[in-house]
């Protein structure tokens, strides 16, 4: 995959950066194929402890490539548009389940499935400038990537269809007031904000912090009993990793525990 989509690995941490600033990262085809790629690394990848979403120069994402849609280009049958959509939005499953938390850094702009794909992951560090809003309704669009999803499961089902059926922008600290981001900083120090974020993550308990994560996706779909059985499972799996070894004997010794991610 060309530098579209460019991946960093340092001590633990992925650094996944969508890398078209000219288009504000507005989504092609072949950026989101290089997202799909670099979430499966991140997934598969035993050397990935925890990641960081970005995008290169000043703004997350403004979703799909408007001005591609409306070139005048031969339009694909149905069939395949649908295919190679569905295939493309697998990225935001993907960040959603995989066992390693995700940060997304949301500056500049995040809109349509850019805002989707930052829904997706599970913390997301805003400077204060970002503006932010669902945007389909605007072009005449649905929504993808799973935002009505993340929305719902985020805010409840009113609060989703306002924000889709209205389509408003909304400043960093109203996506703040409402849960939809984590923290939000000056912009100068969005970057340095959201590394150290997910740098603090890629070097703690990694097993653990996969369980806690697989448990509270199974409350998004599971009965209560079947999140006690798994919750009951993660625990006692987590109770026997060097990680939790190493954190009881920091806490005796009165220390701060290294961790290794095992």
């Amino acid at each position: 995959m060309t530098d579209i989509v460019l991946q960093d690995l340092d001590s633990g941490l992925l650094t996944i950066t969508m890398n078209r600033p000219d288009r504000r990262n507005a989504l092609n085809p072949e950026m989101t194929l290089g997202l799909v790629e670099a979430a499966r690394r991140a997934a598969e990848d035993h050397e990935v402890r925890a990641v960081l979403l970005k995008g290169a120069g000043g703004t997350f994402c403004v979703g799909g490539d408007v001005k591609s849609m409306a070139a005048g280009r031969a339009p694909l049958p149905f069939e395949a548009k649908m295919t190679n959509l569905r295939r493309a939005m697998e990225v935001s499953r993907i960040l959603h389940e995989m066992q390693k938390p995700v940060v997304a850094q949301v500056d500049g702009a995040a809109a349509g499935a850019g805002l989707s794909i930052a829904l997706a992951c599970d913390l997301r560090v805003a400077s204060e400038s970002v503006k932010i809003t669902t945007a389909f309704a605007k072009v005449g669009l649905t929504g993808d990537y799973g935002g009505t999803y993340f929305l719902t499961q985020m805010l409840g089902s009113a609060k989703a269809r306002e924000l889709y059926l209205l389509s408003p922008v909304l400043t960093a600290q109203e996506a703040l007031a409402l849960g939809m981001v984590t923290r939000v900083v000056p912009d100068a120090e969005v970057e340095a904000a959201a590394r150290e974020l997910a740098m603090s993550l890629a070097q703690g308990p990694s097993v653990t912090l996969g369980y806690i994560k697989r448990n509270i996706n199974n409350a998004e779909r599971l009965s209560l009993e079947n999140c006690f059985d798994a919750e009951a499972f993660h625990h006692s799996r987590a109770g026997e990793t060097a990680d939790h070894k190493e954190a009881a004997r920091a806490f005796v010794e009165k220390r701060k525990p290294v961790f290794q991610g095992h």
